[in-house]
């Protein structure tokens, strides 16, 4: 038997959440960023993870999910979560552009002084 791997659904264990804020902030290291992403996830014990696509040539703006995973029995209840991500090799020339459940942001670069 075969499965159409495109066809096949992802696990229920591994979703994409919302989130509430997200900001590109500089490191101390000069042209180093920081993507930091902040909001509310469903079950206590989910493990929240950014997760940037993989890609070819450089986009302008560099997609970046934010999944949430659950493992063990899961306890739901609404807690507040804080994941941060090195931007060293998933910058787009432009920015980041962040993708939640319900909802996307899209993020420059700062601009140096």
């Amino acid at each position: 038997m075969t499965t159409d791997i495109a066809t096949t659904q992802a696990p229920s264990s591994v979703q994409l959440i919302d989130f509430d804020d997200a900001q590109i902030v500089p490191g101390i290291v000069n042209d180093t960023y920081f993507l930091i992403v902040s909001g509310m996830k469903p079950y206590q014990n989910m493990k929240v993870t950014l997760l940037p696509r993989t890609y070819i040539r450089q986009p302008e703006y560099w997609e970046v999910e934010v999944a949430g995973a659950v493992y063990g029995i899961p306890l739901p209840v609404m807690t507040p979560y804080h994941e941060f991500l090195p931007l060293e090799g998933s910058r787009g020339t432009k920015g980041i552009l962040v993708i939640g459940k319900s909802t996307t942001c899209k993020l420059e670069f700062p601009v140096a002084n």
